[in-house]
């Protein structure tokens, strides 16, 4: 049972309609400040421009890395050539060569003749003369093989690593250069937010009043369509009891077709308001929302006095091209910083296998070492000169652009505020109108009645009575648009 109503409730909401949302202006802005896409991508933007400046903090740091390696190789480095490879192979024979064993024997027959020796202690001696020989020649040999393997690199595998720190301590003036840059493009990234959000907050004002204006003007011609309508009904009748006549009953009925028509238009362009205000609030453009302001009868204008000189101070475009300016004379500074000597310390750990720190030893060994390294430019061809020269002018331009700027916003405070001026005029000019148009409808109608006036002159009262009403709503709609753009002008929320 419990399940049963569960699904019934569910099938409830589906079916009927869900209850409008009901929003403020500042309730508006709040959404479109937590949802806004362009907002998210900027705040992101900061993000990317934080994590840059911490990354060039680690410049004055020392850096430390780490790098290894292997090689296989197909042959090995060789210190001897051929020929003293054979030598050293042969080293006993060719030594052994040298000896004359001949006279040896010679003097053992001597000896043999003078009767000093025996043949058979001579010929012992030989032998043991001859022995000596070759055990000379093997000894020299493998003494040569010896020399010949000490020699050998056995270079066919590799292994090398190394750790090498380095710390910079005179680069210029680059470093520092580099990261007031940092600085600056973080800077740029909150004051962008700052640009992004007003930009936001005007596109939220002007979409919501919009939305407002529509639907007093949807008001405006439901209430002018039953004018009319009210209207055909009666020169109808009064065709009916003659005394009008059919052409005054399709004067009539154009104006109805007008009427429905213009309410077409307006409930359309209402619907469409009210998408691009949900857009622009995140939601989405398919929710049924309803604005504080619109359900009244009468638009609340609040007309302000602004100190336009808040627009130097204020606004971010200057903010920005302020920051491009100092952007623009440390890139100078990093330019300068190529003509000038760069110094640093390092120091680390190489280690290989095999080493030759104790001849070719098939085994790791290491050594330690530390050195300073200064890098002094001479002549470059004026390259850095040149680069330093366009850094400059690039300077001077965006102070150029900076004060243009600050003159186009100057001209465009002012315009915003003869354009505010202007609308409160209208909207004096428009409520006097519409006392004059309903008292002009109120006479049309009663002369009607009376038959003293036909209805093309009630028609013509009703359209002034429309004209009036929609230029009060214009009017009205004008100052609240003008107290928006005001507020961007000059940098405000």
């Amino acid at each position: 049972m419990k399940n049963f109503l569960v699904l019934c409730a569910s099938a409830l909401c589906l079916v009927l309609p869900l209850e409008a949302q009901t929003l403020s202006l500042d309730s508006c802005r709040a959404m479109a400040m937590r949802n806004n896409k362009q907002l998210g991508i900027a705040r992101a933007k900061q993000q990317v421009a934080m994590n840059v400046r911490k990354s060039a903090r680690t410049k004055y740091l020392p850096h430390i890395d780490l790098a290894g390696g292997w090689m296989l190789s197909s042959r090995e480095v060789s210190l001897l050539n051929n020929d003293q490879k054979n030598i050293l192979s042969n080293l006993g024979t060719t030594a052994a060569g040298s000896i004359d064993v001949s006279g040896v024997s010679d003097l053992l027959t001597s000896m043999v003749m003078k009767g000093l020796l025996s043949p058979q202690e001579a010929q012992k001696y030989g032998q043991m003369a001859q022995g000596a020989t070759q055990q000379l020649a093997n000894f020299g040999n493998s003494l040569g093989e010896n020399i010949k393997d000490a020699f050998r690199t056995d270079t066919r595998s590799i292994i090398v690593g190394s750790v090498v720190v380095n710390q910079p301590v005179f680069m210029g003036g680059a470093i520092t250069a580099a990261n007031r840059m940092a600085d600056i493009n973080e800077q740029m990234a909150a004051i962008q937010i700052d640009a992004s959000e007003q930009n936001v907050l005007y596109d939220i004002d002007k979409a919501y009043w919009l939305v407002v204006s529509l639907r007093q003007k949807q008001r405006l011609a439901e209430s002018y369509l039953k004018l009319v309508t009210k209207l055909d009904e009666d020169v109808n009748k009064m065709i009916k009891e003659g005394v009008a006549t059919r052409a005054d009953g399709l004067k009539v009925d154009v104006k109805v077709n007008e009427a429905e028509m213009t309410k077409t238009q307006v409930d359309n362009g209402l619907s469409l308001a009210r998408m691009l205000l949900c857009q622009l609030c995140g939601m989405p453009v398919s929710n049924n929302i309803t604005l504080v302001d619109e359900s009244r009868d009468d638009v609340t204008v609040v007309s302000n006095r602004y100190n336009k000189s808040l627009a130097m101070e204020n606004r971010p475009e200057l903010k920005l091209l302020d920051n491009a300016v100092a952007l623009s004379e440390q890139s100078t500074k990093i330019a300068r910083a190529t003509m000038l000597p760069q110094v640093a310390v390092t120091g680390g750990y190489m280690i290989s296998n095999p080493n030759l720190f104790n001849g070719y030893e098939k085994k790791f060994g290491g050594m330690w070492n530390v050195g300073i390294m200064v890098r002094v430019p001479v002549f470059d061809w004026g390259d850095a000169t040149y680069k330093v020269r366009a850094s400059k002018i690039a300077t001077t331009m965006a102070r150029m652009t900076l004060d243009e700027a600050r003159e186009m916003i100057d001209l465009q405070v002012n315009q915003c505020d003869y354009q505010l001026k202007e609308a409160n005029k209208k909207l004096v000019t428009a409520e006097k109108n519409i006392k004059r148009a309903e008292e002009n409808l109120r006479c049309a109608n009663l002369g009607f009645s009376e038959g003293v006036m036909d209805a093309t002159e009630v028609m013509a009262a009703q359209t002034a009575w429309l004209q009036a009403k929609t230029q009060k709503i214009d009017a009205q709609i004008d100052v609240c648009l003008g107290e928006a753009a005001m507020k961007k002008a000059i940098g405000m929320r």
